[in-house]
């Protein structure tokens, strides 16, 4: 039967998920046949003679009759909406080619260069629009180093650390969350009460447990569960008793 002649419905377009690596979906169509398609013949007649047992064998071969309904569902993959990506094996050409591709996606004239030490890839970009890849708070840049950090130990038992910095915002970033865990570490010992740096990542949390491992005013401890937990300053018990 011609396409043409096909009535169709399409349910869901499908997905190529992230670049081809997970979260891929089937497309999703439904067809129907046109009702001259498949010419319903009139049952034949059998005779009184024709429906009496017979001493010979039966007749055993199969039926050509088909059983369609009018309408049916095909799921098809969607071979046109999904590409397939070949990654390299090691982890920094892995890590360098998908940050290239997001920050292609996002602004011109970024460029790339990378470090390697025992506990971690470090990935720095420079140039393109610095502002848009960080984003609020760092947000946009936090998302992009954990797509990064989870498509290189996608098939890798000893997790591989990634660090993604712009510009040198990180630096920046550090230094201002050492001088807010100072500021915030004076007033809960002044007040007697523990106090909130609110839901940070696991690099910001340890920048203020460094920051603070040697006042002896206070101490730190991390809250919650997940990649981002609360981050919450107490004063020392000697503090209080002095109140």
């Amino acid at each position: 039967m011609p396409k043409e002649d096909l009535k169709y419905e399409v349910l869901s377009h499908g997905s190529s998920g992230i670049f081809g690596l997970s979260g891929s979906k089937k497309a999703k169509i439904r067809v129907q046949l046109p009702e001259d398609a498949l010419p319903l013949e009139p049952k034949p007649q059998i005779s009184e003679s024709e429906s009496a047992p017979s001493d010979g064998p039966e007749n055993s071969e199969p039926s050509d009759a088909l059983n369609l309904d009018d309408n049916y569902s095909i799921a098809k993959d969607n071979q046109a909406g999904q590409q397939l990506y070949s990654f390299p094996e090691d982890p920094v050409d892995i890590g360098r080619h998908v940050l290239q591709r997001i920050i292609d996606a996002i602004t011109t004239d970024a460029k790339i260069s990378v470090e390697q030490n025992s506990e971690r890839i470090f990935f720095n970009v420079s140039g393109g629009n610095a502002g848009i890849l960080i984003g609020k708070r760092g947000q946009t840049l936090d998302a992009i180093q954990s797509i990064v950090e989870k498509v290189i130990n996608k098939h890798k038992e000893n997790r591989t650390r990634v660090l993604v910095d712009i510009e040198g915002y990180l630096e920046t970033r550090k230094e201002n969350l050492e001088k807010l865990a100072v500021r915030v570490a004076e007033k809960s010992s002044r007040i007697g009460k523990p106090m909130s740096l609110g839901e940070m990542n696991a690099y910001d949390r340890r920048i203020v447990h460094i920051a603070l491992k040697d006042n002896p005013d206070v101490q730190t401890h991390s809250r919650g569960e997940g990649p981002l937990r609360k981050l919450v300053i107490f004063p020392k018990k000697k503090n209080l008793s002095r109140r």
